[in-house]
């Protein structure tokens, strides 16, 4: 049996424990093992030594997330109590890391590695290809390095296209014109670009062609100059299209590709034309692949389980 005072130096008790000790008691949940009692800004915890020393190696994490981010919420703590938190919650870098400021002042930064390895690879190529689960923010840090190239006028358009493939539901049976028909495709590179640019502005830039949003047949016979063109949900690309799609590409343009190969929506049995081009492209300078992980989510912490247990449910299925 052993027993430890640890000091929460350099912190507001309210900081560290939460309204009515919420984050405390978050604390406690993941050592029922061991007795542990508040004082002040003092904890004095016994038991089992191991046990007792990685309790302080978590509360020192706490205390040092604390002090960089100036905040905590229980997803935090979940994700240092997982050990994830070192790859995924790093510290703002400079001023010079943050990729643009947004609505109401928003920061938008590349917060993951494999988000500033998107940004990265984004200077030095132009061509990108972004796979990984939802809710990695590749879509979203893509967005943001498109309108941070027009507003320093590197690119003189944006273009985000998506291929309109139905998830479960026919186009047929949806409500509306066609124009109302692709909306909800369309719809979440809407929210990206709200986020960041001004709504007047945002619908000047749409009724002048500076930003243009179309599904991915649109983008057929163009020849896409000094333009930023994002191509989302890439996996719901047929192998022609996708060739289609990288070979508009013009002289002073870049291309980012993302998309998620664990959720093809296309019918039948047809190959996506991400996946073959990553298998033959990957290698060629200019070009570069990034495979983003469950450890890049920064949805609710539900959505990294959930992600989990679906990966290892198909391992299961295919024998791995």
């Amino acid at each position: 049996m052993t027993e430890k005072l640890i000091k929460l130096e350099g912190l507001e008790p309210i900081d560290f424990f939460g309204v009515n000790n919420i984050r405390f008691n978050k604390l406690k949940s993941f050592f029922p093992d061991l007795k542990i009692v508040s004082r002040g800004n003092e904890l004095k915890v016994s038991g089992e030594k191991k046990r007792v020393d990685l309790f302080k190696e978590k509360v020192e994490l706490v205390i040092n997330y604390i002090k960089k981010f100036k905040k905590i919420s229980l997803d935090d703590i979940d994700e240092l109590m997982s050990g994830d938190a070192e790859y995924k919650f790093e510290a703002p870098g400079p001023k010079d890391e943050v990729l643009l400021y947004g609505e109401k002042a928003k920061v938008v930064r590349a917060i993951t590695p494999n988000q500033k390895e998107l940004v990265k690879c984004s200077q030095q190529n132009d061509l990108v290809m972004a796979v990984g689960p939802a809710g990695t923010g590749k879509t979203y840090t893509a967005i943001a390095l498109a309108v941070k190239a027009l507003k320093n006028r590197d690119v003189k358009r944006i273009i985000l296209t998506r291929p309109a493939v139905e998830a479960g539901e026919k186009l047929g049976y949806l409500p509306g014109d066609f124009k109302e028909k692709l909306d909800p495709y369309l719809q979440p590179l809407f929210d990206a670009l709200r986020d960041m640019i001004p709504a007047k502005k945002l619908l000047q830039f749409i009724e002048d062609n500076t930003i243009q949003i179309a599904p991915l047949a649109y983008m057929r016979g163009r020849t896409l100059d000094q333009a930023f063109v994002i191509l989302d949900e890439g996996q719901n690309t047929t192998v022609g299209q996708f060739k289609m799609f990288l070979t508009r590409m013009g002289p002073d343009a870049k291309f980012i590709v993302t998309g998620d190969i664990t959720q093809i929506d296309l019918p039948g049995k047809q190959q996506s034309g991400l996946i073959q081009a990553i298998n033959i492209l990957e290698g060629i300078e200019g070009i570069s692949v990034i495979r983003f992980d469950d450890r890049d989510i920064i949805r609710h912490r539900l959505v990294k389980k959930i992600v989990k247990a679906y990966d290892k449910d198909i391992d299961k299925d295919i024998g791995y």
